[in-house]
């Protein structure tokens, strides 16, 4: 033994008493042969490093504490982890402590949203271990089948044993890869993967460049990379130990045909509803494993209605929300197919305004001092709603911005599933587009970035509309431009240009124009007092001031005087909370201003966004055919307000929000003046309701009966 072990008495008989209590025998090395080193000399007799004496309690004695745990992992795993799928094994031991670790992160973070209690806290973590082990077993199949196919000469030779390293390394990098996104994922939408990171998945150019602008990408990829590296050097020989196993071809099937069967019963019996342990939805979030909500997201992303949901005979649905659609200035028509449409007639000649719809990305309600912001964000918005018409109690139907525009275009609620915007045959549906263009109006979709994102240059162009987006923007209209666009101010820029074509043609002009710089990263020109990438408050005020510019700018021009700006949110900045469906979180603002058109003031009733359509078109008197959802904020008739997320979809109407719920379920709340939801009894009328607007939806889309030329 060398002096210096022995200065720090590690070498005494107390010691290796200890030790050989502790820790059994074939873990220390004693009990087996020792190769004691030849010669003469301080070293002669001392443990050979490479050889079997290369022991635990040696390494402990030479004050190596570090080798000696990562010797005692090794033959831990090693005993645990034999035979050929011992690899497998080993993988979904650091995928089950890796998950482990993030959900502990997620409810640390989100501790002030969830109520401590230790029932529900073992049910989040049991709940996470079977959806962490489906996940593993779901992964895994595929190489538990090909390991029963590849020979043992081949399966323990040198190639494929630096093959099945690298395999592994590349493994465990992408699993802290996505332990890494699922963190930074829940920072901005406060969920697990979802139906939005299928979306970003499709649409890698922007998110990419998104999160090389938002965050330290290259400092991210390295830390994860040693991490990999970390781990793979404390399992390294157990995986290796894993390629030199010998097993015939029938003792290899025997093992492999439990991953399949595993994962055909977990898809057949477990679903995300496993995750509703609570009326919390951040500790539903947190219990929930992100590989397999990803998975889930991809397979129901259209949701046949009557087969998930609470469903009545559809003619009668039909003829109940016909019922609640009616209006004074409206008739039924009955020989029309699908049974809701009706002639709405408004007194006097019908009037040619022109129409410009600002859709901002992300603006909340509770962003505008106009609603009780202190922070002095919106300066212009505040402005505009005290000189035009504000609408303080309107709502988005969703979380998305394909949600934003199918509502006001469409003046449709929410369906389950994915937007309408992003499904096939959404073409020539019953729209705003073809009601303005058979008047002789040149309509336009104006968008920052690129419209192949979201499906949304093909939905426009097939409801009658002509689209521009960043690729039709010449060099010398842009000045800055970053993940998701040019900036608002540049959008807006060549949004007054095409108005003066349109105008210079004699033609009237109805342009609805998608913003995109309230997005992360949150870059924007330097024109305001906070800098450009620091936050949501800096892009909400650059939107402010650039819609701010926009106006007084148009005031110069010639079509001002008969044009009506409507501008509105797509949804809110963040719509995660503790329920299911948190009704705040959907409060936007929505104003429109014409100071030769439209008398100043405030509108309290409830609204929604399906209602833009039909307010829009009784403002300029149009007499049509209607077919829309959506009623004219200004007839009678009780507010009410249809909000979705996804699978989860409502109806709010008097303060109450009814629910419908997958596995045909449904709720009522009470929402009181600071938004909090209690549950209460159902209400049977409200039901009915709710289910008419949302099964007549999927009806009438299934059918192809919200088509224009069924009408």
């Amino acid at each position: 033994m060398n002096s210096r072990a022995a200065k720090k008495g590690h070498d005494t008989p107390e010691f290796r008493h200890l030790i050989r209590r502790v820790v059994p025998a074939d873990m220390t090395g004693e009990g087996h042969p020792v190769a004691p080193t030849a010669g003469k000399g301080p070293s002669a007799g001392r443990v050979d490093p490479r050889g079997q004496g290369r022991s635990l309690l040696a390494r402990l004695a030479a004050g190596r504490p570090f080798a000696a745990l990562r010797s005692c992992g090794n033959r831990c795993v090693g005993q645990t982890v034999q035979g050929r799928f011992g690899g497998l094994y080993l993988f979904g031991a650091v995928f089950l402590l890796v998950s482990f670790l993030l959900r502990t992160g997620l409810y640390l973070r989100s501790a002030g949203q969830i109520d401590f209690q230790w029932g529900l806290l073992a049910r989040i973590y049991l709940v996470g271990l079977l959806f962490d082990l489906v996940t593993w077993c779901y992964i895994v199949t595929p190489a538990a089948l090909l390991l029963v196919w590849i020979p043992d000469r081949w399966f323990r030779s040198r190639l494929n044993r630096w093959i099945s390293v690298g395999v592994y390394f590349l493994t465990l990098y992408l699993l802290l890869f996505d332990a890494a996104a699922e963190w930074l994922f829940w920072d901005e939408f406060g969920v697990r993967f979802n139906f939005i990171a299928v979306d970003y998945l499709v649409y890698t150019q922007e998110v990419v460049a998104n999160i090389r602008q938002s965050y330290p990408a290259g400092v991210i990829m390295g830390i994860l990379f040693g991490a990999a590296m970390v781990l793979l050097l404390l399992t390294r020989k157990a995986y290796v130990r894993v390629c030199t196993s010998n097993s015939s071809w029938g003792q290899r099937l025997k093992r492999a045909v439990v991953f399949p069967a595993v994962s055909l019963l977990a898809l057949w019996f477990v679903d995300l509803s496993w995750a509703d342990i609570s009326r919390n939805q951040y500790a539903n979030e947190v219990a929930k494993n992100g590989f397999y909500s990803l998975f889930a997201a991809f397979r129901n992303n259209t949701i046949d209605y009557p087969s998930f949901y609470l469903a009545r005979n559809d003619q009668k649905m039909l003829g109940r929300l016909g019922g609640l659609l009616q209006t004074e200035n409206s008739q039924p028509i009955e020989a029309a197919p699908g049974g809701i449409l009706r002639q709405v007639s408004y007194p006097g000649p019908e009037k040619r305004h022109n129409v410009v719809i600002l859709v901002v990305e992300s603006l909340s309600a509770k962003y505008l001092g106009v609603f009780g912001n202190p922070r002095g964000l919106t300066p212009n918005l505040d402005a505009l709603a005290a000189d035009g018409l504000l609408f303080r109690n309107a709502y988005a139907t969703g979380t998305r911005t394909t949600r934003g525009l199918e509502a006001i275009v469409l003046s449709l609620p929410p369906t389950p599933g994915r937007s309408l915007v992003k499904r096939p045959d959404n073409e020539n549906m019953f729209s705003l587009g073809p009601l303005f263009r058979r008047r002789g109006y040149e309509t336009k979709f104006l968008y920052g970035g690129r419209g192949f994102f979201d499906n949304m240059n093909h939905f426009f162009a097939g409801n009658g509309f002509e689209t521009i987006d960043q690729t039709d923007f010449r060099d010398d209209e842009v000045t800055f431009r970053n993940a998701w666009g040019v900036c608002d101010g540049d959008l807006f820029g060549k949004t007054l240009n095409e108005c003066d074509r349109s105008h210079a043609r004699g033609k009237p002009f109805f342009s609805l124009v998608m913003t995109t710089s309230n997005h992360r990263p949150y870059t924007y020109p330097a024109v305001i007092d906070i800098p450009s990438g620091s936050g949501r408050d800096g892009a909400v005020k650059y939107t402010d001031h650039a819609i701010g510019e926009f106006l007084r700018e148009a005031r110069r021009h010639p079509w001002f005087d008969n044009t009506l700006f409507v501008i509105l949110a797509d949804h809110c900045a963040n719509s995660a909370g503790k329920t299911e469906v948190p009704v705040p979180n959907y409060h936007i603002p929505l104003l429109l201003y014409a100071p030769r058109i439209v008398s100043p003031g405030t509108v309290d009733k409830l609204t929604s966004q399906i209602d833009v359509a039909p307010t829009l078109l009784g403002l300029m008197h149009w007499s049509y055919q209607s077919a829309f959802f959506g009623r004219d904020v200004f007839q009678a008739g009780i507010g009410r307000a249809p909000l979705g997320n996804y699978q989860k979809i409502g109806l709010y109407s008097q303060q109450k929000l009814c629910l419908l719920l997958p596995k045909k379920e449904s709720r009522l709340y009470e929402i009181d003046p600071q938004g909090r939801q209690q549950e209460v009894p159902q209400d049977r009328e409200l039901l009915a309701d709710t289910i008419s607007y949302y099964q007549t939806a999927a009806y009438l889309v299934k059918h192809h009966l919200y088509e224009a030329p069924a009408f």
